[in-house]
C-alpha cells in the first residue's frame, strides 16, 4: 500500500481544514516546499497536493506552488483543484505533476473527465470521489450533488478509470478515524460488479499508525494521511518505518507507473 502525504495550499501556505470548512483553516506551515522535502527525507516518494484556492475558482491558482515542489524534489506528485479546463490539466503536468485528480468536473461535465482518461491515460487520472452522507460533493466540498458515492465510482470504472481517491468528508480533518468500513464495501462492490481494477486510495481521518495495516488488509491500493502528520499522533519516524518494512516504495516521476505496484514485503 502507497503511503501519499497530504499538503494543501491556501494563499501558498500548508493548511487543513475541519471537513472541508474553510471557516475552518489552520495554518502549519508557510514553506510547502521545506514541507515536502522533510516527507523525502523519511523515504516517502508520494505526494497529495490540493490547491484549495483553486477548488473554489475558476481554475488553478497555486500554480508555483505546484513548480516549487516538483522542481525541488523527486516526489511523484498527484494534484487537485481548479483543473476545470484543457488549459488548467496541461498546465498541471507541465508545472510537474505525474498524475491529475479531478473531482468536480467529472461530476458536473463527465464528457470533459472522460476526454482527459483518454488523452492521458488510467495511469495519470485520478476519479476524486469525495463523499457527504454516502453522495458526491462537488466545488471544493461546498456543494452536495445528486450522485451516490458508490454507483457513481463503478460507473466510471466502467469506462476506464482505475486510481480513486475517495474522502470521507465527516471525517477529513477530524482526528476520529478513517472510514474503512465504506472502503470495505467499495472494495466489495466492484469485485462483485466484475471490476477488480480499482485502485482505491483512502483519504481522510487516519489518525494513528495501527490504521495503515487495516486499510492495508482491507485492500486499498494507497492512504493519504495529513493532519495526523502535522499534530504529531502519526511521526514520520514511524512512518518511514512502516514504508520500510511493509509499504510499496513508488520510484521517481519517469517510471512510476511500471514500479508503483512493487512490494518491498
Amino acid at each position: 500500500m502507497v503511503i501519499i502525504p497530504a499538503i494543501d495550499i491556501i494563499d501558498g501556505k500548508c493548511v487543513r481544514l475541519a471537513k472541508g470548512d474553510y471557516g475552518k483553516k489552520k495554518i502549519y506551515n508557510e514553506d510547502p516546499l521545506a514541507v515536502a522535502r522533510e516527507f523525502e527525507d523519511y523515504g516517502i516518494r508520494r505526494l497529495h497536493l490540493v490547491d484549495l484556492d483553486g477548488a473554489k475558482s475558476g481554475g488553478i491558482v497555486n500554480r508555483k506552488v505546484l513548480e516549487s515542489i516538483a522542481s525541488g524534489t523527486d516526489l511523484v506528485i498527484d494534484f487537485g483543484g481548479g483543473i476545470k479546463r484543457d488549459s488548467d490539466i496541461r498546465a498541471a503536468f507541465e508545472s510537474g505533476a505525474s498524475m491529475v485528480t479531478g473531482g468536480s468536473i467529472a461530476v458536473k461535465e463527465p464528457e470533459t473527465f472522460l476526454g482527459w482518461l483518454e488523452e492521458w491515460g488510467s495511469e495519470r487520472m485520478i476519479l476524486g470521489a469525495d463523499a457527504k452522507d454516502g453522495y458526491i460533493a462537488v466545488s471544493g466540498w461546498m456543494e452536495r450533488s445528486e450522485s451516490e458515492l458508490i454507483p457513481f465510482v463503478l460507473d466510471y470504472l466502467n469506462k476506464g478509470v482505475r486510481k480513486v481517491i475517495c474522502t470521507d468528508i465527516s471525517k477529513d480533518g477530524m482526528m476520529s478515524g478513517a472510514s474503512i468500513d465504506l472502503y470495505k464495501e467499495m472494495c466489495k462492490a466492484s469485485v462483485d460488479a466484475g471490476l477488480d481494477t480499482l485502485e482505491l486510495i483512502a483519504s481522510g481521518g487516519v489518525t494513528y499508525i495501527d490504521e495503515l495495516d487495516a486499510l492495508a488488509e482491507a485492500g486499498l491500493h494507497g492512504a493519504i494521511i495529513g493532519k495526523a502528520i502535522y499534530e504529531g499522533t502519526i511521526s514520520l519516524e514511524s512512518l518511514g518505518i512502516w514504508i520500510e518494512n511493509r509499504a510499496v516504495i513508488s520510484p521517481g516521476r519517469n517510471n512510476y507507473a511500471d514500479k508503483e505496484n512493487n512490494s518491498l514485503s
